[in-house]
């Protein structure tokens, strides 16, 4: 593991000199380790940096800065590197002989350029016949020759072309990686499909690259880039369609260009169907047509899914009930009586309810009716920390949902399909309000006929990350069996979290401990404004829950802030924390934006299959070395290339969405009115009920009022109801039955 690093010089200086030898490269994501002859060092420089191809006898131009690397000693770690042929008769014996062009090894390069000089490049290229002079050589091996000097030139052309658009290497890499040959000629084509196609780069980056190349800011393909470009960012807001006014509106507002032209872009996206338009609650509706189409199979498969009653057969609820209470030992009350009864005779079943009432009892004793009947049962949730819940719960082995549906991250396709469905009787889903739209569909699909489904979740926290309200669309629809489990129970009771989870959600004010209260679960911390939150939040982190409770202030306390923005934005409060609970972490290393150092915790931002991490997950920094960085996710080590850390941000604090499915020893929440626009009840009961042993709150008591009060702000616009209530008149919809 590499020792501590420190800055030695300015934030940022240029440097150049040939590259002597490539010590690492790798061509996945071009990240480099290079010793370099810089005029005026007598001994060679190390320089990390990314290059989608180096090669020995090159020049290297960089931008970066110096650090002294205790195991490796004295590094340039370079922001931007440029590669440049080598024009010198030893760079260039050097460069060929390096095997970089297959054909030519050291003793050929030598016999190259003795016979050419400095004109060996132009032969090759020009006049390569040229080369049947040299004895050795034929006409096959001049075909490999110039084939392979022919593919580094194209490598050499794309980056010089995207460096000159404004990109930077690792993000040039990645075009490179994703268009190959064809990158320049893709990019000039339409500089907006990297938005789409390329992770880490958004719409202004590719408007601006758009902009260098010329194409005009009212021209069609901008407006219609533009269109598409709002659409996908209501669509992360959660809505599977927005109303063709407030499209057009805000494409309108975005982009400049004037009304008739971004209609015109919105017609032709219609044509080119990437957009599909259809009526919701009597207004225009326009979807991205994956959207639509993921709403139109959901109901599909439910409407499948009915067609059939269940093939065990129908069970006595009044004999099967007391034989699994006798069973557990456990009484169970008039609503989870209910809900056992729906379940073990229905074939889609939802069960929801808040923390406390029972839910953990009630699929526990449904699998045991059912598993004593030889009914074969598959368990899954979104998340390894959920589908880790629901194992230990229930005993039995549970997967994520995209593990179970087998993802094959080279195809970027589920393996298990309704041509490949699952193999079982019985379907249970836990956490199901944290399933997006387009999973339930991938999901359900795979769910053969024959098979029944049970759906566990709390349908009043906050919906799913991704688009789509598929818990409460399914319960509002009308169609789908539903058990909502209301009373919670005497031990439960004992829980102030408890209590207050379930007084936030009927719209009532969390009670403070009374001052003979001994010890309590839930704190509420009234402050007068965000500065008095800011410094009494520190406070209980670092220093009044780590003291009275023995929690350790990285692993065990999770601050659970409603925005990323702000002086109370988990962005600004990570940055602080991470200075007062890792302040000698090293070495450290900055990326996008951030800087990392062993021992802090980070959360995955993006849904990363080739690693089998997700959006959400939280871990620990364990190593940085000149290799990256290696983070631990439940005990599972996960090595992050230094052009991969876009995927990383810090965690010490998150946004509360980002904490959906997870449970912490503590949470602490921070509300202020600054927030506004997100407080809401959902939002501060999903954060509630994220804590275990200990809830803090602190917060201005208007903006809690404000939270508690604010039911329906956040409805997301969906047509999946109107759409299950029509086929379920219909009488379902022909499907390819599994």
């Amino acid at each position: 593991m590499t020792e501590p690093s420190y800055p030695v010089g300015p934030p940022s200086e240029p440097l150049g000199g040939a590259v002597e030898r490539v010590t690492f490269h790798s061509e996945e994501s071009g990240f480099c380790v290079l010793r370099v002859r810089v005029r005026g060092q007598r001994e060679l420089v190390t320089v990390v940096g990314t290059a989608a191809s180096v090669t020995p006898g090159e020049y290297i131009q960089c931008e970066g800065r110096w650090v002294n690397d205790r195991q490796h000693g004295l590094q340039f770690q370079a922001q931007a590197l440029r590669v440049i042929p080598p024009s010198t008769r030893e760079g260039i014996e050097k460069y060929l002989g390096s095997g970089m062009v297959k054909g030519i090894g050291p003793h050929f390069a030598k016999k190259l350029v003795g016979a050419f000089g400095e004109r060996v490049f132009d032969v090759i290229e020009d006049n390569p016949d040229r080369l049947l002079e040299l004895p050795g050589i034929g006409p096959k091996r001049k075909e490999r020759v110039t084939r392979a000097w022919a593919e580094q030139k194209v490598i050499r052309e794309i980056m010089v072309f995207l460096q000159s658009q404004g990109v930077g290497t690792a993000r040039a890499v990645r075009i490179f990686k994703t268009y190959g040959e064809a990158a320049i000629e893709r990019v000039r084509e339409n500089p907006y499909r990297l938005a789409l196609d390329i992770h880490g780069i958004g719409f202004k980056t590719a408007d601006a690259i758009a902009a260098k190349l010329g194409i005009p800011p009212d021209s069609l393909i901008r407006a219609q880039a533009g269109v598409r470009h709002v659409l996908q960012e209501i669509a992360a807001q959660g809505h599977c369609a927005a109303f063709r006014g407030r499209l057009e509106a805000q494409a309108e507002a975005l982009l400049g260009i004037p009304a008739p032209i971004i209609a015109q872009a919105v017609a032709a996206e219609l044509v080119e169907e990437h957009l599909v338009e259809e009526p919701i609650e009597g207004q225009t509706a326009l979807f991205l047509v994956p959207l639509q189409r993921a709403e139109q199979g959901v109901a599909m498969s439910v409407a499948r899914l009915q067609r059939q009653p269940p093939l065990w057969g129908p069970i006595d609820p009044e004999a099967a009930i007391p034989w699994v209470e006798r069973q557990t030992g456990l009484g169970l009350s008039a609503s989870q009586r209910a809900a056992v009864a729906a379940a073990i005779n229905g074939k889609l079943t939802v069960i929801t309810g808040g923390p406390g009432v029972g839910k953990t009892t009630v699929v526990n004793s449904i699998l045991r009716i059912l598993r004593a009947k030889g009914v074969s049962v598959l368990l899954c949730a979104p998340t390894g920390r959920a589908a880790k819940r629901l194992a230990e719960s229930t005993g039995l082995e549970a997967k994520t949902i995209h593990r179970l549906l087998e993802f094959d991250p080279k195809l970027m396709a589920f393996r298990r399909d309704q041509y490949s469905p699952l193999e079982t009787d019985l379907l249970v889903v836990d956490e199901v309000s944290m399933v997006d739209l387009p999973l339930m569909n991938q999901l359900l699909r795979a769910v053969p006929t024959p098979a029944a489904v049970l759906l566990v979740g709390d349908v009043d926290q906050l919906p799913s990350v991704g688009p789509g309200s598929v818990l409460a669309d399914l319960i509002g629809s009308g169609v789908v069996t539903t058990a909502r489990l209301t009373e919670v129970f005497r031990q439960a009771a004992a829980s102030r979290i408890v209590v207050n989870a379930h007084r936030i959600n009927a719209g009532q004010m969390p009670e403070r401990p009374g001052a003979e209260a001994a010890a309590s679960d839930f704190y509420l911390i009234p402050c007068e404004g965000p500065e008095e939150i800011h410094q009494r939040l520190l406070q209980v982190v670092t220093e009044r829950i780590p003291r009275r409770f023995g929690l350790h202030p990285v692993e065990e306390i999770q601050i659970l802030t409603p925005m990323n923005r702000g002086g109370l934005g988990a962005r600004a409060l990570n940055v602080e924390l991470q200075q007062r609970l890792n302040p000698d972490g090293e070495p450290r290393i900055s990326r996008f934006g951030w800087t990392y150092a062993p021992g802090d915790k980070v959360i995955q931002t993006v849904n990363n299959y080739d690693k089998e991490v997700f959006n959400g997950d939280i871990g620990r920094i364990r190593r940085i070395d000149e290799d990256g960085v290696l983070v631990e996710f439940d005990g599972r080590g996960v090595e992050y290339e230094p052009g991969e850390l876009d995927e990383l941000a810090l965690a010490y604090a998150t946004t509360v969405h980002k904490a959906q499915g997870c449970e912490y020893p503590a949470v602490v929440i921070p509300l202020a009115a600054q927030h506004y626009s997100l407080l809401q009840r959902n939002l501060l009961y999903t954060a509630v009920t994220r804590g275990r042993r200990l809830v803090v709150l602190i917060a201005e008591p208007r903006a809690l009022a404000m939270a508690v009060k604010r039911a329906d702000s956040g409805r997301r616009l969906t047509n999946l109801p109107v759409r299950l209530r029509a086929l379920s008149l219909s009488g379902g919809a022909d499907q390819r039955d599994g």
